[in-house]
């Protein structure tokens, strides 16, 4: 593990330095940095889109005020009006034996917390970890992702104007510095990407016995049920899979349908995403690939499953314009486990579809596999909802639609096993950032003394009484 650089271990003791002189904020403090924040977010909307436009290829500015600026200052002003009450401490009695003793819970501050951001939503995946660590009263750094360039360095520029470097750092930089970056004896370490690399990023944090919140991905399974309704169903997989080209850590990776359901799934599905994307092109509202590298990870992900026995299914009458990065969305039939594309987090617009002849063998199916971090269910009997939900592990879920539980303000969003660790937004992601200090406070009167040595009989008698208390 690549050893921090001076410059960050000196911004690391600076963000240390000035937590220390006021290490529980008040609530005006707080509340000012998150009033900055907005107004950085409203006043740099669309350059922040157009940067991210110009970093993917192409993205539409529609899909970046959707699903980044819209949660991102959602997320804010749900902070800003609950965050005073989630301040303070939590009060009760002590237990039945210790009455009429009283305890607490302090919330207080981590104190320094990284936040390690990825390319596929570079601005709500840095601001939406930003503003729970905020509201928490914390100091934050952030590593901005080496694959959006520009708009990383916008960020970077703009975080500067609104905030002391004191307050909120932003670090750019390639695969070198993220790593020198974990290695930072943080207060706590937020990380959002790769399962791979997530492995890495614990090992490191390790090291220093930093406590982490690892978001991370999987193969996210969308289960379409006996009484589901067809058409709908294949709509709203379509629009899950396919906004940001499928580059979404709970884009539905794969479907099960019912055997005798599932041609007239895929002809739904088709008429979906034709209506949505007609034609490929920047003029279409559909975005390109990052990169070259995981376009042609794509590719060769569809080639070699074609090439192994599956069936593409094209969901657009347009051809891929790899010069461009977009890649045309498909759904590919006949697939099995030994193909990569069954193995890997697709991360991009193909979409396996696999038959079911019951539902035990769907559930089996996914039950067999790592726990995603997420998973879908269409289906309109609430008795076969409910058997998803109890016998599946998954780090959330939506029933009869995708993607929408990551908006709630009340559900931690999080993974479980192999696609992540801890959870936040909301009040959840003020408890992640957040250290609650447990307190007993002892009564004036107590009696406490019964129980010192010498062990004589009044001792006895009294713990005797304890037991029965319990």
């Amino acid at each position: 593990m690549k050893e921090p650089s001076p410059s960050l271990h000196a911004t690391l003791l600076r963000l240390r330095e000035a937590q220390s002189r006021d290490p529980l904020p008040n609530w005006d403090t707080r509340a000012g940095r998150l009033r900055r924040l907005e107004t950085l977010l409203t006043e740099q909307r669309g350059a922040f889109a157009e940067a991210i436009s110009a970093d993917f290829g192409h993205r539409p500015v529609e899909e970046t005020d959707l699903l980044e600026v819209f949660p991102s200052l959602s997320n804010l002003r749900h902070s800003l009006k609950r965050g005073k009450r989630w301040m303070k401490p939590r009060r009760g009695l002590a237990n039945l034996a210790f009455v009429p003793g009283r305890i607490s819970q302090l919330p207080q501050p981590r104190g320094v917390v990284g936040i390690i951001v990825p390319w596929n939503y570079p601005l709500l995946l840095a601001v939406g970890p930003l503003i729970d660590a905020l509201t928490a009263g914390n100091r934050v750094m952030l590593k901005m992702s080496e694959f959006t360039p520009r708009f990383s360095q916008l960020f970077a520029e703009q975080v500067a104007r609104h905030f002391s470097s004191d307050e909120v750092v932003v670090v750019t930089g390639d695969a070198e510095v993220a790593q020198a970056f974990s290695a930072l004896p943080f207060d706590h370490l937020l990380f959002t990407g790769s399962t791979a690399v997530g492995h890495h990023v614990m090992r490191a944090a390790a090291a220093n016995l930093t406590s982490v919140t690892l978001e991370l991905g999987g193969k996210s399974p969308a289960i379409v049920g006996p009484g589901a309704r067809l058409e709908y169903a294949a709509e709203r997989i379509v629009l899950g899979k396919l906004i940001n080209a499928g580059q979404t850590c709970i884009a539905p990776d794969y479907v099960l349908a019912p055997r005798e359901h599932i041609d007239a799934f895929i002809a739904a599905a088709r008429a979906t995403a034709l209506r949505f994307y007609p034609k490929l092109g920047p003029q279409q509202q559909y975005a390109s690939i990052i990169s070259d590298r995981q376009y042609a990870r794509l590719s060769r992900l569809r080639d070699e499953a074609v090439a192994a026995g599956a069936t593409v299914v094209p969901l657009s009458e347009a051809s891929d314009l790899p010069a461009q990065r977009l890649l045309a969305p498909v759904m590919l039939t006949g697939v099995d486990d030994r193909m990569a594309v069954m193995q890997e987090e697709i991360f991009g617009p193909l979409l396996p579809v696999l038959p079911y002849d019951s539902l035990d063998e769907a559930l089996a199916y996914v039950n067999g596999r790592p726990q995603p971090l997420a998973l879908y269910v269409f289906e309109d009997h609430g008795a076969t909802v409910d058997r998803v939900l109890t016998q599946t592990q998954a780090g959330g879920v939506t029933v009869n639609d995708t993607i929408y539980h990551i908006a709630q303000h009340d559900l931690p969003f999080g993974g479980v096993g192999p696609s992540g660790i801890g959870g936040y937004h909301g009040e959840a992601g003020f408890r992640t950032f957040s250290h609650f200090k447990p307190v007993f406070h002892q009564a004036r009167l107590n009696g406490v003394g019964l129980f010192n040595p010498p062990y004589g009989n009044v001792f006895k008698r009294m713990l005797k009484l304890l037991m029965r208390l319990g």
